[in-house]
C-alpha cells in the first residue's frame, strides 16, 4: 500500500515542481518588465526621423521612479505619486500614458519642464526665451503605415541644455507651427514629436487627441534603445519579401 501510494503521488509532485517553476519564471518576467525595462513598439511616425514606424524600443523604468503607470499591464487603480521618482532632462524620450485612454502608450521627446516657458513661432521652439538651435540637414522620406512617404525638411534641433537630435518639416507653415507662450504646469511636461508637422503632442489638447501637458507621474519610462526593426509597408509585398523589411542596421542602437 504504501509503495503504490509513493509511486502514485511522485508525478503530482513533478506536476508541482514544474508548476512552481513556471509561476517563478512568469513573475521574474513580470517583476523585471515592472522595475527595470519593458518593451514597446511604434506604431505611428510621429517621432520620425528618430524612431520609424516598426522600431522595437527598450524603455527603461527606473531613471524616474516608479507609479501605477509602470506596471506592465493597464490596472484600473487609484493614482498615486510616484516612489523614488526623478525629473526627465531635457531632450529624453520619454513613454508615458495617454490620458485620453490610459490602456495606451505614446512616445514623445521632453522638450518642456515643470516651470518652464515655451513658445513656438514659425516652427521654432522657443524655452524661456531661449530659441532651440536649427541647422538644415538636408532631405528625408517621412513614412506612414501604410509603407507610403513623402520628402520631408531634415534639420537638426539644439535644445537650450545641449541635447541635439533630428526633426522632420514636411511644410514651411504647418497648423502647429505657432503657438502662444505657455508655462509647464509644476508636475508636467510638454513634450512634442521629432515629426513636427506630424504629432498630436503637448500643442493639442487631450480632447482634440493630442496629449497635452503630460503629468510626470504618467510616465512608464525613457527610451534607450531600439532592439530590433522592421518595415510594416513590406506586408504589401509577396510574402516571399518580408524578410527584407527586417532594418538589421537599426537593431541593438542607441536613441538620442
Amino acid at each position: 500500500m504504501t509503495s503504490e501510494t509513493n509511486s502514485e503521488s511522485a508525478p503530482a509532485r513533478r506536476w508541482g515542481s514544474q508548476l512552481t517553476q513556471l509561476v517563478a519564471v512568469v513573475a521574474i518576467v513580470l517583476v523585471g518588465k515592472a522595475a527595470l525595462a519593458e518593451p514597446f513598439y511604434v506604431p505611428s511616425g510621429s517621432m520620425e526621423p528618430t524612431l520609424l514606424i516598426g522600431d522595437a524600443l527598450l524603455a527603461s523604468k527606473y531613471p524616474y521612479g516608479y507609479s501605477t503607470a509602470s506596471l506592465p499591464i493597464h490596472v484600473s487603480v487609484p493614482e498615486s505619486g510616484r516612489v523614488f521618482g526623478a525629473t526627465p532632462h531635457r531632450g529624453d524620450v520619454v513613454v508615458f500614458r495617454w490620458a485620453g485612454d490610459r490602456s495606451e502608450v505614446w512616445v514623445k521627446r521632453v522638450v518642456g519642464l515643470p516651470g518652464d516657458r515655451v513658445q513656438i513661432d514659425g516652427g521654432r521652439v522657443f524655452i524661456n526665451g531661449e530659441a532651440a538651435k536649427v541647422t538644415p540637414d538636408g532631405v528625408g522620406r517621412a513614412e506612414d503605415d501604410n509603407g507610403s512617404s513623402e520628402t520631408a525638411a531634415r534639420y537638426i534641433e539644439t535644445l537650450p541644455g545641449g541635447v541635439a537630435h533630428p526633426i522632420f518639416k514636411l511644410y514651411d507653415n504647418g497648423r502647429l507651427d505657432n503657438m502662444p507662450e505657455v508655462t509647464v504646469p509644476a508636475g508636467h511636461l510638454f513634450v512634442m514629436g521629432d515629426n513636427r508637422d506630424n504629432s498630436a503632442d503637448s500643442r493639442v489638447p487631450v480632447r482634440d487627441g493630442g496629449v497635452g501637458m503630460v503629468p510626470i507621474d504618467d510616465l512608464v519610462g525613457r527610451v534607450d534603445a531600439i532592439v530590433g526593426s522592421w518595415n510594416p509597408g513590406v506586408r504589401h509585398q509577396p510574402v516571399s519579401d518580408w524578410l527584407s523589411g527586417f532594418r538589421v542596421a537599426r537593431f541593438f542602437t542607441k536613441v538620442h
